[in-house]
Order: structure tokens, then C-alpha cells, then sequence
């Protein structure tokens, strides 16, 4: 089983999905088959039908976080530095070909969020970044191209 590296933060925001599964969404599905299978013939009860599906994307959901929270490592945030790029710091980038800078955190796959600049480590850009420092210029492949990156800012 892989490792997955996340803050504290996003391994509280799992737990918290998880319980509000179990405890809220589990027993109204539950509730909702109970009422389909009282309205009688099952073979043709198309809410029957669709209750049993969404109780079962619930649970493979459920089964994804329980694996996800089994196999966390939580990241001590007080070891990181900026000395060189590495997960959970924040990089400013100038993509060389536009000049435009861009500044992402590097995280863990399960709190990326690219609304709010926020990559997994296991991304092409990411990756390319990992152990780079201040004033470096990386050259990393991506679907559309190779973009050339130089490496502005390494902060917390």
C-alpha cells in the first residue's frame, strides 16, 4: 500500500468526510431503500434501483477514505525548509517562455485544490520542482509541451 503524505489539516478534513459518511449519508440511504422496498415490487422500482447504486458509490467512497486515512503519514511542518523545493512549501515560478510567475503550494494528492494553488507533489510540474532551489531554471515535460520554468521564491 502507498504512503500518502498530508498535512494535519487535510488528514482532519478526511476523518471528518469520513464520520459525516457514516453517520449521515450511510443511514439516509439506507432509509431511502427501506421506503423504495415498501412501495412493493423491486423489479421494476427505478428509486430502489437508484438508492442501491448511491449506496454503493457511498461505499466504495468510504472504503477509498478508510485506505487513504490507513496509509497516511502526516508531514511535520515544522521540519520543512527553504532551502530547497520539497512538499508543503509554497514556489513562485516564471514560466520563461511568457514571463508570467505563478505560485503554487506543493501538497499531497488528496488536498490538491487548484483553485487555490494548491498541486500534488506527484504532478508533472510538481515533480519537476522537487529538490530545486532559488534561481534555478528546469525544463519539465507536461501534456501540452515542455514548459522552462525558473524557480523564484521558496517559501513556507
Amino acid at each position: 500500500m502507498a504512503v500518502t503524505y498530508m498535512t494535519e489539516e487535510g488528514f482532519r478534513k478526511l476523518k471528518e468526510e469520513l464520520t459525516y459518511m457514516e453517520s449521515v449519508q450511510r443511514p439516509e440511504i439506507s432509509r431511502q431503500i427501506a421506503e423504495a422496498r415498501d412501495k412493493g415490487d423491486l423489479s421494476e422500482n427505478a428509486e430502489y434501483d437508484a438508492a442501491k447504486e448511491a449506496q454503493g458509490m457511498l461505499e466504495a467512497k468510504i472504503a477509498q477514505l478508510k485506505g487513504l486515512i490507513a496509509s497516511a503519514r502526516l508531514i511535520d511542518e515544522d521540519s520543512i525548509g527553504t532551502d530547497f523545493v520539497q512538499i508543503m512549501n509554497k514556489v513562485t515560478i516564471r514560466n520563461l517562455k511568457t514571463k508570467k510567475d505563478m505560485t503554487y503550494t506543493l501538497v499531497s494528492e488528496s488536498e490538491a485544490d487548484l483553485k487555490n494553488g494548491k498541486i500534488a507533489v506527484n504532478t508533472p510540474i510538481a515533480q519537476g520542482l522537487l529538490g530545486k532551489k532559488v534561481g534555478d531554471v528546469v525544463e519539465i515535460q507536461v501534456p501540452s509541451g515542455m514548459l522552462t520554468f525558473e524557480i523564484l521564491e521558496i517559501s513556507i
